[in-house]
């Protein structure tokens, strides 16, 4: 789930996009929000953010001096900015930072879903196994998306296929034969990819220790965590740590 902060300081507008968008529909949440870039910094510095949507415009740090701050701090977080039809000299500036986009205020709710999918799916495509994962989750086959529901739903927990083939009323068999024609993985190793996917997301932050994230994700264990960490990435937990805090 990509963690988004928010920066915006119209109180409107703000309180609008946190409290009526579905974020989670679109695969996301805001995991903070402030009023302007000063209100701001220490928040991304603290929360390591996937996304930064931010004003271009506002006072006492705009939009643009917080992502040239948070570049020469070498946090990067995706850049959308907020801009009117007016801000076009600021639009180009924004895009020279590398922006991933700018939406038109007032915001479009598909424009914003539409982009917000999108990243998603970029920041899922930096891993080895994305294209098991999105077949998974593309399925039209009732008990193989009932196998994906039950993984991104309970993946924090003990879950089996077992479970699921009772709860559908069909033969394990019949569901692991699906599972591996449709999304080429067994249920256990697409379960494995999906809590290894989170806890990517979750060490990216470089808010948790590495235990912690194998407890939040359903490893439990910290030594079986690293091992299948290392076997599907090839590297290890604390390595990205350290690239997401420019260590």
């Amino acid at each position: 789930m990509l963690r988004i902060v928010l920066v915006e300081d119209e109180d409107i507008i703000r309180r609008g996009l946190v409290e009526t968008v579905d974020w989670a529909a679109m695969g996301a949440e805001i995991a903070g929000e402030a009023a302007d870039g000063e209100e701001a910094l220490p928040l991304i510095r603290e929360l390591r953010p996937d996304v930064l949507i931010t004003d271009i415009r506002m006072t006492n740090m705009d939009g643009l001096e917080l992502a040239r701050r948070l570049r020469a701090e070498n946090i990067r977080p995706k850049l959308v900015f907020l801009t009117s039809y007016t801000d076009f000299e600021y639009v180009r500036e924004a895009l020279r930072l590398q922006a991933a986009d700018y939406l038109l205020k007032p915001v479009d709710d598909e424009a914003l879903a539409k982009l917000i999918r999108k990243l998603g799916a970029e920041q899922q495509e930096d891993l080895p196994f994305a294209a098991e994962l999105s077949r998974a989750a593309a399925s039209k086959n009732p008990y193989v998306r009932a196998a994906w529901q039950a993984i991104t739903e309970k993946y924090q927990h003990h879950i089996s296929l077992e479970q699921v083939a009772e709860e559908q009323l069909v033969s394990v068999s019949y569901l692991s034969r699906k599972l591996k024609e449709e999304a080429g993985d067994t249920f256990g190793t697409l379960l494995a990819k999906y809590r290894l996917q989170q806890a990517v997301q979750l060490l990216r932050t470089g808010t948790l220790r590495v235990y912690e994230v194998a407890e939040q994700t359903g490893f439990g264990d910290y030594k079986n965590f690293c091992q299948v960490f290392r076997r599907y990435l090839h590297t290890t937990p604390r390595t990205i740590i350290q690239e997401s805090i420019g260590g």
